[in-house]
């Protein structure tokens, strides 16, 4: 989801802008004259085809070796809401699903499904994407010891804190991913404004290790239009369009999974933002996801999120199936075999 990226560690070290990683919006911008949604030609919510996209490898690894998931809770979270992130994670790779066995018997479509189109992607060994992805061990922080407003640095000193702790320190991790996720009442530099989440990876400066993370910050409070779509919609999108209602029955922790779906699928693809990106400049690459931001189902693009399922009894809006009867609402990512945007809820399979 934009919002991330990494390079090699000298690159960082001479660029110190990690900060400088491009911003996700769920949203094109408005244009100059009457306040409308731009058009699809202006963003990049298309299913288009290569035509439109110049995704390229620039031969750097993608996380080949089984994946960990490292949950840092910063603020205060109710144990519902851990749950249902947590459900999300599980989901991935859900017990059942590596053995011959389908996705762990959970129905199609499923978060496993989904994640298949991210395995898709390799590095120059033709090492793919790997299919295993697990949720590790989990560090909280409901102090918010580093303050209630936070740079996008300071989320690798929350990192960093996490794996340096007196008491139960998260382990440093050859295949760990860092998942750094704050509560409604932390505010996180531009965030809502430009960002909603980003993914990159530590400075040995700062944490004393390379590693890669993300960041995913809890819009309800503030901006659900912006970070929480299609849950919550900008008043400036007519046609007196209703917000979906949320599967889990929480607009901020539902929106808040599929940037982190948006975050780990690129962090995946591109952990060192030197190898699956378009764009020429590897500090501001539109990635995997980035070019199917807003897209949901068949048909997506512009401010249409695609069809999507309705649960029958809570007429919630969902496309994926999880662990322990959940569902959630991901946005698709960019097939490379396909050449573009696709998901497991798509109607043309």
């Amino acid at each position: 989801m934009a919002i991330h990226r990494f390079s090699l560690c000298c690159f960082v070290v001479l660029s110190l802008a990690p900060l400088a990683a491009v911003a996700w919006r769920p949203w094109p911008p408005r244009n100059g004259s009457g306040g409308e949604v731009e058009g699809i030609g202006a963003s990049k919510k298309f299913e288009g085809s290569s035509d439109f996209v110049k995704l390229q490898y620039h031969m750097g690894p993608v996380l080949a070796a089984d994946i960990t998931v490292h949950p840092i809770w910063y603020g205060r979270w109710p144990a519902e809401q851990k749950r249902t992130i947590r459900a999300f994670l599980r989901s991935l790779s859900p017990p059942g699903s590596g053995s011959g066995s389908g996705d762990g018997g959970i129905p199609a479509p499923s978060v496993a499904a989904w994640w298949r189109t991210v395995r898709l992607y390799t590095d120059q060994t033709s090492a793919n994407v790997s299919g295993v992805v697990k949720l590790g061990q989990e560090k909280s922080d409901a102090r918010a010891s580093r303050g209630g407003r936070l740079t996008r640095l300071d989320i690798q000193s929350v990192v960093r804190d996490a794996v340096t702790a007196r008491t139960r320190p998260l382990p440093v991790d050859s295949s760990g991913v860092y998942l750094v996720l704050t509560s409604p009442e932390v505010v996180v530099e531009n965030f809502c404004g430009q960002v909603c989440g980003f993914h990159y990876f530590t400075f040995p400066s700062v944490v004393g290790y390379t590693l890669p993370y993300a960041w995913v910050g809890n819009s309800a409070a503030r901006c659900p239009e912006v970070c929480a779509y299609p849950f919550a919609i900008p008043s400036y999108v007519g046609g007196g369009r209703r917000a979906e209602a949320p599967p889990n029955g929480d607009v901020g922790v539902d929106g808040m999974v599929s940037v982190i779906a948006h975050e780990l699928a690129e962090l995946a693809s591109n952990p060192l933002a030197n190898a699956w990106y378009a764009g020429e400049d590897p500090s501001f690459p539109t990635e995997i996801a980035d070019l199917c931001e807003g897209i949901y189902g068949t048909g997506g693009g512009g401010a249409y999120t695609g069809q999507l399922l309705t649960d029958g009894r809570s007429g919630a809006s969902y496309n994926v199936n999880g662990v322990g009867g959940r569902k959630f609402l991901v946005q698709w990512v960019w097939n490379p075999i396909l050449s573009y945007c696709s998901g497991p809820n798509a109607l043309d399979q």
